[in-house]
């Protein structure tokens, strides 16, 4: 599984609404977090967010069993890790 956590602030939401409009995508809450889960990769479109580019940048808080591979002005993808 790919999964990776936000914290559950205004400025991150369009994160998680994005995350949201993908089927093969969970979004749950773990305390003050958003938990975002797929059985593959997570992409997320950062124009689709809304997000300006400061908060783009600072709006994972964590990953669980993944790893981040772009994280760029363009999009967010997570992978689950080889390993993991």
């Amino acid at each position: 599984m790919a999964r990776f956590y936000v914290l559950d602030v205004p400025e991150n939401v369009g994160v998680v609404d994005v995350a949201r409009q993908d089927d093969h995508n969970t979004v749950d809450r773990i305390g003050p977090y958003f938990r975002i889960t797929a059985p593959e990769t997570i992409v997320i479109d950062r124009r689709s967010t809304g997000c300006r580019h400061a908060v783009w940048y600072s709006a994972v808080s964590g990953l669980e069993g993944s790893v981040i591979t772009q994280h760029d002005k363009n999009a967010l993808r997570v992978e689950r890790r080889a390993d993991g």
